[in-house]
């Protein structure tokens, strides 16, 4: 009897431990926009997401013609590859820590960059040597220095 006790005990345990990992996870909604009404034109709103392993990051086009997927360049090493499809809804599930760097593919030349902060910054080295493309150079300098705060 009290071989069974503890056995349904340690089940018991379990179950809610795992049920426990899963309702720390988080979902962050990040909206891509034309314009924030701020004098800024094409951007992801926020520009950058603390987040931790594990969580969930909403990309939600609130204009057409806008996506969001990885700067293959500024992405974990091992991460999981992320594209969203143009006007659609993408989600990027965080599952390894480091700096994930993303584009709206339409209007990176215009600096339309953003990034997930997942817990260590293993890849750091990729923030400071990666050089983006054309006008996206200053919008991405200012990402660095939220990146760092």
């Amino acid at each position: 009897m009290i071989l069974r006790t503890s056995l349904v005990a340690a089940v018991a345990l379990m179950t809610a431990g795992s049920f426990a990992g899963s309702a720390s996870s988080e979902e962050h909604v990040v909206k891509m926009m034309n314009a924030n009404g701020k004098g800024k034109f094409m951007l992801f709103e926020p520009e950058v997401v603390h987040a931790k392993v594990g969580d969930t990051v909403k990309f939600v086009p609130t204009n057409k013609g806008h996506n969001a997927e990885m700067i293959p360049d500024l992405w974990p090493e091992g991460a999981a590859e992320f594209k969203g499809d143009l006007n659609q809804e993408a989600v990027l599930t965080i599952d390894k820590p480091g700096i994930y760097g993303i584009k709206c593919l339409p209007h990176y030349p215009m600096g339309m960059i953003g990034a997930v902060v997942a817990g260590d910054q293993t890849n750091k080295a990729q923030l400071e040597s990666y050089k983006p493309a054309g006008s996206a150079t200053k919008r991405f300098e200012e990402l660095k220095a939220k990146i760092a705060q």
